[in-house]
């Protein structure tokens, strides 16, 4: 299988005006810019990430990115080359200023963290009074951006029963999607207890639930916990949702480079498979061992027998954090497999990150068009659209058809997804 990096996270400081309790980089003020990369490094290794992948979806984020002078500078580079380009932020520097000079270089979107809508959570959970305010007050001024912007949150045993809220919330705000995080004990978020494996199944329950409530107005996801994917799979099957194709990404679709210039799997599991100081990118995506064991050794405990292992997989940041094993089973799963039931495959004959091979006929400039497109989408989103043509009695995809596909789509994320990087 030719494994690519589709999305790359990269904590480009750990310095963070905040200092909040499940940081997994343990970022905050006291930190110092002496071991970041520099503005010059981190040119060079967007232009190696861009050899492996002309276009991927590449994620700034920190600490708090907005501390690093460079970031518009970083983001531009990368954007203007072929990357889609999105900023994770706290919210809480998000000015006018700073918004409109993200969207100048060519950021696409903004995830925003919030954890409750209670200030007394929320500020003490970031350990700052006055930050869940300064966050709604960015978001409005996002929301006149005209910028898409993402909520994410971070489930514990303190909010879960806001959890309906805080997602109705975003919807009204026009969030495009709301992600709820599930803690990984590594960082400050090793000394928080996390959910019990009941409360997950409880929660990954409530959001395969919500997920088809909100489809067609904004998305509703699981980070760090893809037993999500079983529930939709018993509970939806027409969802989109199963057009992802895992097992877990880290390693094999997903990688995060850290403010020092190391790549890991992803920004929860920190085992290291390179410097990227020392060694190129590709060398260390292609030859690295921690990548090729995620890629191909088998799955350990439950999780290897299980039937849903193709569509799960377990968190692997989850599985070495509690058991120090990538391979290890993820022990906060419930489910117990059955042993004799066949292994259950996504879905969906195109899955997320797959390539996708036209049957019609596409002109040079949709063809043009369509290589903007984060790659991990691009294939579903030429599905679609050939699928849209056919219904039309159409041969040939031209640009004029992708604005007409698009026109005929509600304005929302689910929807307008595969072309928010069309428009110019």
């Amino acid at each position: 299988m030719d494994y690519v990096p589709h999305v790359v996270a990269w904590n480009l400081t750990r310095r963070c005006n905040l200092e909040c309790a499940h940081c997994y980089i343990a970022a905050g003020p006291q930190e110092s810019a002496a071991t970041e990369l520099d503005t010059a490094a981190c040119l060079e290794i967007v232009d190696q990430l861009l050899l492996v992948n002309p276009a991927p979806l590449l994620i700034l984020s920190g600490g708090e990115p907005l501390l690093r002078r460079d970031l518009t500078e970083i983001a531009q580079y990368a954007s203007a080359r072929g990357a889609t380009v999105v900023v994770g932020t706290n919210g809480t520097l998000l000015t006018g200023e700073r918004i409109a000079a993200l969207k100048q270089a060519g950021v696409q979107g903004l995830a925003v963290s919030v954890d409750s809508l209670r200030p007394s959570y929320h500020d003490n959970f970031r350990h700052r009074r006055g930050a869940l305010a300064d966050v709604q007050a960015a978001l409005e001024r996002v929301r006149a951006a005209r910028l898409d912007f993402i909520v994410q949150t971070t489930v514990t045993k303190g909010n879960r029963a806001e959890l309906e809220r805080l997602v109705a919330w975003s919807a009204d705000q026009g969030a495009v999607s709301f992600n709820c995080y599930f803690l990984v004990s590594t960082g400050r978020g090793a000394t928080l207890t996390d959910l019990a494996p009941a409360d997950y199944e409880a929660v990954l329950a409530d959001l395969a639930r919500w997920e088809q409530t909100y489809r067609g107005r904004m998305l509703v996801r699981a980070k760090c916990a893809p037993h999500f994917m079983r529930h939709v799979h018993q509970t939806d099957l027409g969802s989109p949702v199963l057009n992802y194709q895992t097992r877990c990404p880290c390693g094999t679709q997903y990688c995060r480079i850290t403010p020092e210039g190391k790549l890991t799997p992803c920004p929860y599991l920190p085992e290291v498979a390179g410097d990227l100081r020392a060694q190129s990118f590709a060398d260390i995506w292609r030859s690295s061992p921690l990548f090729r064991q995620l890629r191909e050794g088998p799955l350990g405990g439950k999780c290897g027998v299980c039937e849903y292992r193709a569509l799960c997989g377990g968190c692997r940041a989850r599985a070495f954090a509690l058991e120090g094993d990538v391979l290890a089973a993820d022990p906060s799963c419930v489910y117990e497999p059955t042993g004799d039931t066949p292994l259950l495959e996504p879905a969906r004959e195109i899955a997320y990150g797959a390539e996708f091979h036209p049957a019609l006929v596409w002109s040079a400039a949709a063809r043009e068009r369509v290589a903007r497109i984060p790659s991990f989408v691009r294939g579903v989103v030429m599905e679609r659209v050939e699928a849209w043509a056919r219904r039309q009695g159409r041969r040939e995809v031209t640009p004029e058809l992708l604005a007409e596909v698009r026109r005929a789509m509600p304005i929302d994320f689910s929807k307008r997804e595969p072309f928010f990087v069309t428009d110019e």
